[in-house]
């Protein structure tokens, strides 16, 4: 189980870095408050598949490759 938390932690941040939006600009883009989305990057939490797709669709990308 921490593995897919920590590849969804890796992934979320690579993937926001490059795209050059902070914590809080992607988690206006996501509907998702930016503290949710730190913790998120950290693995602290894990989320929903709604949150997920909520994040995958922020980033312009598939919850598949979020998670892979």
């Amino acid at each position: 189980m921490d593995d897919v938390r920590q590849r969804l932690a890796g992934n979320l941040r690579k993937l926001r870095t490059a795209k050059g939006l902070s914590q809080e600009a992607f988690a206006d883009l996501a509907g998702i408050h930016r503290t949710y989305v730190s913790d998120l990057e950290r693995g602290a939490r894990n989320p929903t598949i709604t949150v997920v797709e909520k994040l995958a669709h922020g980033l312009g990308v598939t919850a598949g490759e979020l998670l892979a």
